[in-house]
C-alpha cells in the first residue's frame, strides 16, 4: 500500500468502543485502537523505520523508546498522517485505526489529524489570547454559541482552567513553559479527538511542570488514547502501559540505518525482564 496523497475523501469510522467522558473509567473490553502491520516510512531514498507491527490498546499509555535517530517521532507522526506534510514522504503497509487502513485511498487526511491530536516537543501556542487558543479548532468546525462551555471544559480536562480562568483574554505566550503546554494539550482536545500523540511533550520543561504533565497523561487515559515519544526512561517506566523499544539497524553493505521494532510489551516487562538483550542493554544504560 502506497500512501495517498488525497486531501478530500470519506471520513475515517467513528470510535468504536466510545471513548468514557471525562473523569469517567474507560470500557469494559476495550480493544486495539491501532494495528500496525508492516508499516514502513520512507524520505525520498532514505527509510526511516522499516517494518513495523504491533497492536495498541485503547484508553492505555503506549511509549516509544529509543536512541536518537532510530525514528521515533517518524513512527508517531505515521499514526496520523503527519508525515503527508514532507515532500517526498512513502508510506508503505497498514495503519488500521478502528477498524480501517488510515492511508486507504478514501480516507480523508484532515479528518484524520482531527481524530488523532499532536503535542509536539516545544509548546506552540499560537499568538493568541488563550481563550483563542482552545477556541481556534471548534471554531473552523462551526462552533459559536457554545465556545465558552467548549473553552473550559477543554481547560478543566487539562488541569488548567483554575490558573488561567481570570485572564482569558491575555496573551497564551505569557504563560510558563509548562502551562503553555497544558494549554497545547487543551487545544488538541478542544476538537474532541479520540487519540492523542505527545512528541516529547516535557524535555523542555523543569521537573515539576514534567510532573503536571504525567499526572495529566494518567488522567486522560480515562477518556483517551495516548502514545507518546520519549527519551526519558523513569518517564516510559512511571507513566506508560506499554513501552515500545525502537534501535537503529546498520546495513553493513550499504551502511543504511533504518529504525527497527526490536521489543513490544507491557511495561513492566520491558524494564525488568526485557525478552531482547538490546533491550535490557538500553534501558539498563548500557548503550544510548
Amino acid at each position: 500500500m502506497q500512501q495517498s496523497r488525497a486531501e478530500t475523501g470519506t471520513p475515517i469510522p467513528a470510535p468504536a468502543p466510545a471513548a468514557a467522558p471525562a473523569g469517567e473509567p474507560a470500557p469494559t473490553g476495550a480493544t486495539e485502537i491501532f494495528q500496525l502491520r508492516g508499516l514502513t516510512c520512507r524520505y525520498g531514498g532514505f527509510t526511516a523505520v522499516r517494518d513495523i507491527s504491533l497492536d495498541i490498546q485503547r484508553n492505555e499509555i503506549t511509549a516509544i523508546i529509543g536512541p536518537s535517530g532510530c525514528g521515533k517521532s517518524t513512527l508517531l507522526r505515521c499514526l496520523n498522517r503527519m508525515n503527508d506534510l514532507v515532500e517526498g514522504t512513502r508510506v508503505t503497509g497498514e495503519v488500521i485505526y478502528n477498524g480501517e487502513d488510515i492511508y486507504a485511498p478514501h480516507i480523508d487526511p484532515v479528518e484524520v489529524r482531527r481524530r488523532i491530536g499532536m503535542v509536539f516537543q516545544e509548546p506552540n501556542p499560537f499568538p493568541k489570547s488563550i481563550y483563542d487558543n482552545v477556541a481556534f479548532g471548534p471554531k473552523l468546525e462551526g462552533h459559536r454559541s457554545d465556545l465558552d462551555d467548549i473553552v473550559e471544559s477543554s481547560l478543566r480536562q487539562a488541569a488548567l482552567w483554575d490558573e488561567v480562568k481570570g485572564k482569558l483574554k491575555q496573551s497564551a505566550l505569557s504563560l510558563s513553559g509548562g502551562q503553555q503546554q497544558r494549554l497545547c494539550i487543551a487545544r488538541a482536545l478542544a476538537v474532541e479527538p479520540d487519540v492523542i500523540l505527545m512528541d516529547e511533550p516535557a524535555s523542555a520543561l523543569d521537573p515539576i511542570a514534567t510532573l503536571r504533565i504525567e499526572d495529566l497523561m494518567e488522567e486522560l487515559k480515562r477518556s483517551y488514547s495516548i502514545v507518546i515519544v520519549t527519551h526519558n526512561m523513569q518517564q516510559a517506566a512511571r507513566i506508560s502501559d506499554k513501552t515500545a523499544f525502537v534501535t537503529v539497524r546498520v546495513e553493513n553493505e550499504t551502511d543504511e540505518r533504518t529504525g527497527e521494532l526490536v521489543e513490544f510489551d507491557d511495561t513492566t516487562r520491558i524494564f525488568t525482564a526485557a525478552a531482547d538483550q538490546r533491550t535490557e542493554d538500553y534501558v539498563t544504560g548500557r548503550f544510548g
